[in-house]
């Protein structure tokens, strides 16, 4: 499993609340996580690296090796960080009121557990074929999903940021986790809405299948959201899980 990552500013925020890291644990597992802060000009930024730092280095101490017990230790993790984080945010006045989306794979060589909660997103490269697995927690998803509003509709409506589910904020840290199953050559790519929101699917599928290298993907991803304004942070992680034959 090669992978690369980078963030981004952006072309109109002065810092960088987005997060992202890999981490790997003693059975030589991957977890690749982002995190998108939000709650103000400090408080967003702490959230989103406690997120990612204290399950990072939690997963390194582990010795998780199954699909099963991959879930349990994300489940229990955000569950965990969700109380660290409010814990802190009621601690110190500043951070009232902060928290993070969230989006972690634990990479296996044929599987992945795959958790989300807000609107930071995953998506699978498979065969030419590009899909969204994870699914916002959005006002306007939710809209969507109950017929009152088109997805194109939902892409353009000025509420489209405002998320109802994070970590931090509530007791009720509600996180989607599912398992799927990885193929050779597949292409894992986790973000954050300062790409989603500003380069559509299909200019990140034709960038996904184009001859790159990963880091150059990542950069020329982080680079037409930009170029579309660059309104928020962008980050993005790119895990191409290639065959054997390429890799020798």
């Amino acid at each position: 499993m090669n992978i690369a990552f980078q963030t981004d500013v952006g072309q109109q925020r002065d810092d960088n609340q987005d997060y992202v890291g890999t981490f790997t644990n003693d059975a030589g597992l991957t977890l690749a996580i982002i995190a998108d802060g939000i709650g103000g000009h400090q408080g967003g930024d702490v959230a989103s690296t406690m997120a990612v730092t204290h399950m990072g280095h939690s997963f390194e101490e582990t010795n998780v090796k199954e699909p099963i017990e991959a879930y349990q230790w994300l489940a229990m993790q955000v569950k965990n960080e969700n109380q660290a984080i409010i814990e802190k945010s009621n601690k110190y006045k500043d951070l009232n009121g902060m928290g993070t989306t969230l989006v972690a794979a634990i990479l296996f060589q044929d599987k992945m557990v795959l958790g989300n909660i807000g609107d930071s997103r995953g998506y699978l490269l498979r065969d030419g074929k590009f899909q969204q697995l994870t699914e916002d927690h959005s006002l306007v998803n939710e809209l969507v999903k109950k017929g009152m509003m088109t997805a194109e509709e939902a892409q353009r409506n000025p509420k489209k940021n405002i998320i109802t589910r994070t970590l931090g904020i509530s007791k009720e840290a509600d996180t989607d986790i599912s398992v799927y199953r990885l193929d050779k050559n597949d292409q894992l790519l986790l973000c954050t809405d300062g790409l989603s929101n500003m380069v559509s699917d299909e200019e990140i599928a034709e960038v996904l299948s184009s001859s790159r290298s990963i880091a150059d993907k990542c950069q020329e991803l982080i680079m037409q959201a930009n170029q579309a304004g660059g309104p928020d942070n962008i980050t993005v992680l790119i895990a191409d899980n290639e065959s054997q034959e390429d890799a020798n």
